[in-house]
């Protein structure tokens, strides 16, 4: 054997109680468990290396189900964020806006537009992009450097990136023979081996499709057994009929739903999660298969041109930039912001002392990280639609901002269901990004298991490991069973917790020592290794 795990309590993924095992790895799988309660009949596995564990919880490695890394595995080969957390694997693409499919026309906006979520893309300077889903799927193999990349990772084709391509940035909806090359693009990225199809439905293009469209889309998804992961239109007012409308699609399309950090937020929405929930159980008692993921936090984060009103997105980024620099047209913008509330800003009037900018594309922007746009129009004495807009011409849309809008009951209620899983929506960029990108799976186990008692542990682990896997149609990863993938965290229950905070969200997490992936030691000592084991994670074909 290559490592054996001494007298561990395994959490394995399951659900089920914990128990003390001998846990044996060869060759990046699960060789044998051999558990304390099976007496002594015969000798414990040995191996070239045997960990004594004693204290810690052996555990699935955690899937991300909604992550941004899709620039950040190529450029940062130590992605230290999510290994540090026992991520083992990440689902990419999501919002329905990545870097594939696209080509010469659709990448460089794409990149303009996904600069406050992944930088300025400066990765890709001298590539010629990848023309396919199965061409970046490729490259996660090996990463920029040749030697991998930090952790597994599966891809989602996003619908604006695809919409893009085949009816550019117009606020209308697609003809028939645009429709057609959608369908096609979505297949294509199926059979190359992406999981599913995202979307971004407060984010242009993806904004302008309408219910039938996605319908359309999702029959292509369902019939490669796929699934459909939204972003929905709204997250405040109008939240519940964005909701009704995503299962609508599902149920019309008999596809599989997924539901992107599945919460209710702003003032309007306080306490009405348990309106959401007898939503989505009455879609599940109704035959819809649905799950969703969320992450342990209140406030969310996004860029901040994407508060702005669909009609102001019409066009791409050059478009968006013109439109600000006219003062009549930002006189507009600013008016359906502050008064009426704009779709981007889901339908709520912004609240501009509860919109933190988080990151700046422009070194020359960094004083404003860390303050309101209130707070920074105050002490310039001016309106703060002024100063966001000056900010989004200065920074060419690349400002980063959280969002302080959510409510801790609603949190809760959502990650007791049981279709709950964990997604971080981790935003990497920035010089003070969400603590989400650092610390959604320790924060999970510490503040919410041990702290809070929300979840027990073997629920938590369940959540975080086998549901993820099972939805990603992947039978040899989420539990710990022999046969199985080594793609195992080892965390200790009584310190476990995220490090990160909103005044340090970089500060790494407690209680996690040990995380392996393909057997193979990521984490030793709550040190990151040089292990570059992550792969590529493709579709499992239909039977």
């Amino acid at each position: 054997m290559d490592t054996v795990l001494r007298d561990v309590r395994v959490a394995d993924g399951s659900g089920g109680p914990l128990f003390r095992a001998d846990v044996a790895l060869d060759g990046g799988r699960i060789a044998e468990i051999r558990r304390a309660a099976d007496g002594p009949g015969g000798p414990r596995p040995s191996g070239r290396r045997v960990l004594d564990c004693h204290g810690l919880v052996l555990a699935p490695g955690f899937v991300d189900m909604h992550a941004h890394s899709d620039l950040a595995l190529l450029e940062d080969p130590a992605h230290v964020a999510k290994v540090a957390q026992g991520v083992t694997l990440e689902v990419l693409g999501q919002d329905g806006l990545s870097y594939a499919p696209a080509d010469g026309r659709t990448l460089p906006a794409l990149r303009t537009q996904l600069a406050g979520w992944n930088g300025d893309g400066a990765a890709l300077d001298g590539e010629a992009g990848w023309a396919s889903v199965g061409a970046y799927l490729d490259r996660l193999n090996h990463g920029f450097g040749g030697e991998g990349v930090a952790v597994n990772a599966a891809y989602l084709v996003p619908h604006g990136s695809v919409r893009m391509l085949a009816a550019g940035w117009e606020d209308r909806p697609a003809t028939a023979d645009e429709l057609g090359r959608m369908r096609r693009l979505v297949a294509e990225g199926l059979e190359q081996g992406a999981v599913g199809l995202s979307a971004g439905l407060t984010y242009a293009p993806g904004m302008y499709a309408g219910a039938d469209e996605l319908t359309a889309l999702c029959r292509v998804v369902a019939h490669y057994g796929g699934y459909f992961c939204p972003h929905h239109r709204s997250y405040g007012a109008g939240a519940l009929a964005a909701y009704a409308e995503m299962t609508g699609v599902a149920r019309a399309a008999g596809c599989a739903l997924h539901l992107a950090h599945a919460t209710l937020n702003f003032p309007v929405n306080r306490g009405r999660a348990p309106e959401l929930l007898a939503l989505l159980d009455a879609a599940l008692a109704d035959g819809v298969d649905l799950s969703l993921d969320s992450y342990p936090y209140t406030p969310g984060c996004t860029t901040l041109v994407a508060l702005l009103p669909g009609w102001a997105a019409e066009g791409g980024p050059e478009a968006v930039l013109a439109r600000l620099r006219d003062e009549v047209t930002a006189r507009r913008i600013g008016r359906v912001l502050e008064d009426g509330g704009s779709d981007g800003c889901h339908g709520v009037p912004v609240d501009w002392d509860a919109v933190e900018v988080s990151g700046v594309a422009s070194p020359r922007l960094a004083g404003y990280v860390g303050g309101s746009v209130a707070r920074w129009a105050r002490e310039r004495g001016e309106e703060p639609w002024e100063t966001a807009r000056r900010l989004l011409l200065e920074d060419r849309l690349g400002t980063a901002v959280l969002l302080h809008v959510g409510h801790e009951e609603n949190v809760r209620a959502v990650m007791r269901h049981r279709v709950h899983m964990g997604g971080s929506d981790g935003i990497l960029q920035g010089a003070k990004p969400h603590p989400r990108a650092y610390g959604t799976f320790p924060r999970y186990l510490g503040r919410y298991v041990r702290e809070l008692g929300v979840l027990s542990l073997e629920e938590c682990v369940a959540h975080l490991t086998s549901r993820p896997a099972a939805r990603l149609r992947l039978p040899d990863r989420g539990l710990v069973r022999p046969g199985h993938r080594a793609d195992l965290v080892l965390f200790d229950p009584e310190t476990v917790g995220a490090g990160a905070t909103f005044e340090a969200p970089a500060r790494l997490p407690s209680g996690i020592p040990y995380v392996l992936i393909a057997g193979r030691f990521a984490m030793e000592d709550g040190r990151r290794t040089d292990v570059l084991a992550g792969r590529s994670v493709r579709r499992t074909p239909v039977a």
